[in-house]
This record gives C-alpha cells, structure tokens and sequence, in this order.
C-alpha cells in the first residue's frame, strides 16, 4: 500500500520526525508491505453488489497486525477505575492502578469500578491503530482511545491509518468495500470541526491506498 495524504495534528508527524525517526520509518514499511489488491476477498452480500469482490477489513488488519508484530510492536492496555467526579479523575490520572482503587475507597465508594481500553500497536510510546471500519469506530480511536492512553502517560503521539476515498470504490464509481466505512478526508474534517486544540493529544493521520 501507499501513502497519500496525511494531517498533523497537534506536531504529531513533527513529533515523529524529531524524535521517534526509526519508530516513523517502521510504520511506513509496514504500510509499503501490505500488498491490499490480493486482499480483495470479501464476496459482498449488500444488495446493490451482491457477489462482488471487496477489500476485507479482516484479512487487512490481520497483514498490518503479521508486519507490525515483526517490528516488535505489541498490543497494550491501559487499566483504570471510572469515576464521574471530575476532581476524583484528575487525582486518579496520576496515581497506579493500585492507588487508585484505594484513593477512591478513601473517597467512600464503596465498589470502584475498574475498566481498561486496548490498542493494537504500542512501541516507544508511539500508538498505531488501523482502522478500516465503520465510521463509529475511528471516532472512539481518536477521541478515547488515543486520548486516554495520552493522558495516562503510556504514549507521546497517536497515529490513524485510514483508508483513502478513493480506495472505497473502483475508478468507474463501482465500491472495493463495503458501506459505511471511514475514510481519511472524512475524519480528518471531522478533527478539524472540532477545532485546533481537540482531542488534546499530538495525532498523525494516515490516509493509504492499494
């Protein structure tokens, strides 16, 4: 695959490229060596293209997921307990998965609730998820995902791969994936509504194509 566009935001690219070279160079050859025309293997069953050949999320996470794991980038999950007290989570930010459930049952709740959010790919605390879903997920990714592991200190910088427009449909209008999925001039203009400073977390978005 290629890369075609990508947006900054927050220095997230310049992050990268000052500090985090090696680790930027990785992401790129595990982009180049994905090959995603013979991972056109989706038969659809939506009824405007019933029985035509698409890209299969699947089987492209899974050639992202065999290339990143043997640059030694793993999964990680960052564990926490929720509150709804907004002074209890800036406490709690700041304090071990431990001390957290001991600060809020010093708080008097009486059964802290504890929770965790995953991520595909973490090396250096650089995160990296390929998303080639719906539009719901990218949304949680940008805003939660990589907002939260940023805040709890695991990662410096997030990065977005997202398919292009254009890889959702073949140069005679027909579609190459199913309805419904993001891509990248869609959600980098969503980040862009939502103005220069949200999510507050240094962010690269990738937009690929076959």
């Amino acid at each position: 695959m290629k890369i075609v566009e990508k947006y900054s935001h927050l220095n997230g690219e310049e992050h990268l490229i000052v500090h985090k070279s090696t680790i930027y160079q990785e992401i790129k050859d595990v982009i180049a060596g994905v090959d995603a025309m013979k991972l056109r293997t989706k038969t659809s069953k939506e009824k405007t293209m019933r029985g035509k050949k698409l890209f299969s999320p699947p089987a492209l996470n899974a050639a992202f997921k065999h290339l990143f794991n043997g640059f030694g980038w793993d999964e990680s999950r960052y564990h926490y307990y929720v509150t709804t007290n907004r002074q209890h989570m800036q406490e709690l930010l700041n304090l071990s998965i431990e001390d957290q459930e001991k600060y809020l049952v010093g708080k008097g709740v009486k059964a802290p609730i504890k929770s965790f959010k995953q991520t595909d790919f973490v090396k250096e605390r650089v995160a990296v998820e390929v998303q080639f879903g719906k539009y719901a997920f990218v949304a949680f990714d940008l805003f939660v995902k990589h907002l939260l592991f940023y805040s709890g200190g695991m990662i410096n910088v997030g990065v977005e791969v997202l398919p292009m427009k254009s890889m959702t449909r073949d140069p005679d209008g027909g579609r190459m994936m199913s309805t419904g999925i993001a891509y990248f001039e869609g959600e980098v203009y969503n980040i862009l509504r939502h103005g220069r400073g949200s999510p507050a977390v240094p962010l690269l978005v990738i937009g690929v194509s076959p």
